[in-house]
């Protein structure tokens, strides 16, 4: 049985983690149990997710859940914006809000975390290369 889509086409929150989760080598999104997910071999960002509460469920349906860096996932889980996502959440993955105050650099970091902690390593290396490649060369003297 296949799950019921949770998530609208026209979602402008959708829209916009399409267009940071697509940039990264191979990545690809399929639908998974009914909300978008972003992958190359395993998924890195969901779009949507559910938090598991005493009396039920409650939905985050302008959400991304992604899996920090080990390094940062402490200091996330102590932030109150962060919350722990249904059968998701016992592997480290965790999830966060989006609405109009959302700071789309930070999304871009917490998904760019996930994939380096998902995505095969040559992968891993092509990004490197690609950001390598865009930045302007730096000089000794710090001039041009």
């Amino acid at each position: 049985m296949s799950h019921p889509l949770m998530f609208s086409e026209t979602d402008p929150f959708l829209a916009r983690v399409r267009d940071i989760a697509l940039t990264f080598p191979e990545a690809d999104e399929k639908v998974s149990h009914g909300r978008p997910a972003f992958f190359t071999q395993k998924v890195f960002c969901y779009f949507g997710g559910s938090e598991r509460l005493d009396d039920g469920w409650l939905a985050h349906d302008a959400a991304i859940v992604v899996r920090p860096d080990p390094d940062d996932a402490p200091a996330l889980r102590q932030d109150l914006r962060f919350w722990v996502p249904m059968y998701l959440g016992p592997s480290g993955w965790l999830g966060i809000d989006l609405d109009d105050a959302t700071d789309w650099a930070e999304i871009t970091e917490l998904v760019d975390a996930s994939y380096r902690v998902t995505a095969p390593r040559r992968l891993v290396r092509e990004l490197d290369a690609r950001r390598s490649a865009s930045r302007p060369p730096v000089h000794p003297s710090g001039g041009p």
